[in-house]
């Protein structure tokens, strides 16, 4: 067959398709155990950032989140996780929302009397550097909801906890990120609907 003739330059075309195609798929294959394990340690890694435990390698984390997580459960399509911290019980509840440019997800612990954050690490797919990406990248932030009440006032019916951009209740709301006021706001959404479907847990004894 002729090298320079259109049948040539089509087959070969397509044989280099094939033999390429072939390759990324055996690759995909290969790395994929390395990915879902790298997947599982970050998952593990952000519930301790949650419970305030940080700056773990890998076996550290591993080892840690199996000292002190000691439950995991699915409530109303969410994960709730029961921890241990220094032989006090703490919920780690999962929540995911949208922001500005794409989905965020968060962690929030709570201490047991069910009420009073412990914790939170917040990440996102796509925000903006410097702005959006801060609900990630400043732990100062994440910190300002320890303490911070789930409920106002005794009304245990209604998520309280929130982002807002002026703070009129400071025992239930986290200054939002300056520049970033869509991504807060979808934090502050996040904050209140996935907390909220956990209710029933909150105002169980």
């Amino acid at each position: 067959m002729k090298t320079n003739s259109n049948s040539y330059t089509i087959i070969y075309s397509a044989v280099i398709v094939v033999v390429v195609a072939f390759l990324l798929a055996f690759v995909y294959q290969a790395l994929k155990p390395m990915q879902t394990a790298n997947e599982a340690l970050a998952k593990k890694k952000q519930i301790l950032y949650s419970l305030n435990i940080r700056d773990l390698d890998g076996n550290a984390a591993e080892a840690k989140y199996k000292e002190v997580v000691k439950e995991e459960k699915t409530v109303n399509g969410s994960e709730m996780f029961v921890c241990d911290i220094d032989g006090k019980a703490k919920y780690v509840f999962s929540m995911t929302g949208n922001g500005l440019w794409g989905g965020i997800s968060g962690y929030v612990s709570v201490n047991d009397d069910k009420s009073t954050v412990y914790g939170a690490y917040f990440n996102h797919e796509s925000e903006t550097a410097g702005l959006g990406a801060e609900i990630k990248d400043n732990q100062k932030w994440q910190e300002k909801f320890q303490g911070k009440k789930l409920f106002k006032d005794g009304n245990r019916n209604d998520i309280a906890l929130s982002v807002n951009k002026e703070v009129t209740d400071p025992s239930t709301q986290v200054d939002a990120v300056t520049g970033a006021t869509l991504t807060s706001n979808g934090v502050a959404n996040m904050l209140h609907d996935g907390l909220g479907k956990f209710l029933k847990f909150l105002n169980s004894k």
